[in-house]
């Protein structure tokens, strides 16, 4: 039905609102009492209710204000609609993750899907069987622009930019840890910089770049490393390195899984490379989205 925005130019919803305590009450001084006014307002109401349905709606009968039948009509059809409209107003939307079935959408890297995600899936299933997560490949330049523009509902990054609209929850920090595989290389550990910059070097690149914050550090204590391959996917390395004698430096979160997996061993990365934050990001307009909430909230719990 398509809204017709003239046929409500002389509708006032107080008007409605006193039309239901009226009816209700049947008393003018009984309606003021609970609509908190005083009588010359309520029965300036009752007029004006007189003259836009064309109906006297109340005819006194001894102390009470009996409704006519198109009150009583009116009172039938409005009420439901105006309890409806008091729900969808006032009343928040509760979220139950038993039942609940939705779709959300979610954009990360490989890494922090690998990380991440097998100890998430199963808790959600267990907790929500009805919430599905929607999981696409974004990376940090993008995320910002993506979920401004409703391509994700949700991001989790290391994004650290701000705007207006933009909610930003820290989940964990994290350290950069630097493996390889032992058939391959046996460099004594913890490395100290002149073997890491000794190595040759496999690089995860977003943005086809061939060297990264790592090699500024590098050249201010002299040293220069060597790239051998560059690539956007993470879950590639485990079997570059299986294969190949060469070093990558990975977020933590993958250290302690690859090693147990891929038979891979760690150092610390020895510069002074900053630790960063993986984050929640969602756009504002989202904070009344029950679910979304719930499901930010859930995944909060699970790692801290």
């Amino acid at each position: 039905m398509t809204i017709k925005e003239n046929d409500f130019r002389k509708i006032d919803l107080n008007l409605l609102i006193a039309f239901a305590v009226l009816f209700r009450e049947q008393s003018v001084s009984l309606a003021a009492d609970k609509l908190h006014l005083g009588q010359p307002a309520v029965s300036g109401s009752l007029a004006r209710l007189r003259e836009m349905f064309d109906d006297p709606l109340f005819i006194r009968s001894g102390h009470r204000m009996q409704p006519t039948a198109r009150a009583t009509e009116l009172h039938t059809e409005l009420m439901p609609l105006l309890e409806q409209l008091q729900s969808a107003l006032f009343q928040q939307a509760e979220f139950n993750p038993a039942s609940a079935k939705t779709t959300i959408t979610i954009g990360m890297t490989d890494w922090v899907e690998m990380w991440l995600m097998p100890r998430l899936v199963p808790a959600l299933r267990e907790q929500a069987p009805g919430v599905r997560l929607n999981v696409v490949a974004s990376d940090p330049f993008t995320d910002a622009q993506r979920l401004e523009g409703g391509e994700l509902d949700m991001a989790i990054s290391v994004a650290n930019q701000s705007a207006r609209w933009m909610e930003r929850e820290i989940l964990k920090p994290m350290e950069f840890v630097t493996l390889w595989h032992p058939s391959q290389l046996q460099p004594a550990a913890p490395l100290t910089p002149e073997t890491y910059a000794a190595q040759q070097h496999v690089l995860v690149s977003y943005r086809e770049a061939t060297s990264s914050h790592i090699d500024t550090l590098l050249a201010k204590l002299g040293h220069k490393r060597e790239i051998c391959y560059t690539t956007p996917h993470f879950a590639a390395l485990p079997g570059l390195l299986m294969q190949m004698p060469a070093i990558a430096t990975v977020p933590q979160g993958l250290s302690d899984n690859w090693q147990k997996t891929w038979g891979l061993q760690s150092s610390p990365v020895p510069l002074e490379v900053a630790p960063f934050e993986v984050a929640l990001l969602w756009h504002q307009r989202h904070n009344s989205d029950a679910a979304l909430m719930w499901v930010r909230g859930f995944i909060k719990r699970l790692i801290q």
